[in-house]
């Protein structure tokens, strides 16, 4: 029996830099968030018939709201298209944003490491933007959307 070919996307969600930054950013990342953006993305540009050949193995792994990173999977027949609509979303609710492709591979092992790497760089810059500010619930979320990533599965 052979297992399903996907391809796991490392995503960054960039907000838009031209708006006015505050305390708050003004939109959660979350999966849902994501994956609807994405689905009607695909729907816009591909139709009914491209989004359903495309969710069968289509899913938000994972999401850390700090760092804005997320982890895609989509099968590899498809993820090509997923990854044209990603590139082609420009808000997420109200909010514009830009997705940034920083790593792609075939193998969730090869996406855990990419990611951990990515988002510990990212939580680094983070604490630097932060300064005192930074409270020990940030740090503990922050650990807990790395365990995530390090119990991460098919």
């Amino acid at each position: 029996m052979v297992g399903f070919k996907n391809r796991y996307m490392v995503m960054e969600v960039l907000l838009d830099p031209n708006k006015e930054i505050s305390g708050d950013d003004p939109i959660v990342v979350t999966q849902f968030n994501i994956s609807k953006a994405i689905k009607d993305g695909i729907l816009v540009n591909f139709g009914e018939c491209g989004l359903a050949s495309s969710l069968g193995s289509f899913q938000v792994k994972y999401v850390n709201p700090i760092t804005k990173l997320c982890v895609i999977r989509a099968s590899r027949d498809e993820y090509q298209k997923i990854w044209s609509s990603i590139s082609m979303v420009r808000s997420i609710g109200n909010c514009p944003v830009l997705f940034n492709l920083l790593d792609l591979s075939g193998s969730i092992k090869a996406c855990k490491t990419a990611t951990l790497k990515c988002d510990e760089l990212k939580f680094e810059q983070y604490k630097l933007m932060v300064g005192a500010c930074l409270s020990a619930d940030v740090t503990q979320h922050m650990q807990n959307c790395l365990e995530k990533i390090r119990i991460l599965e098919h």
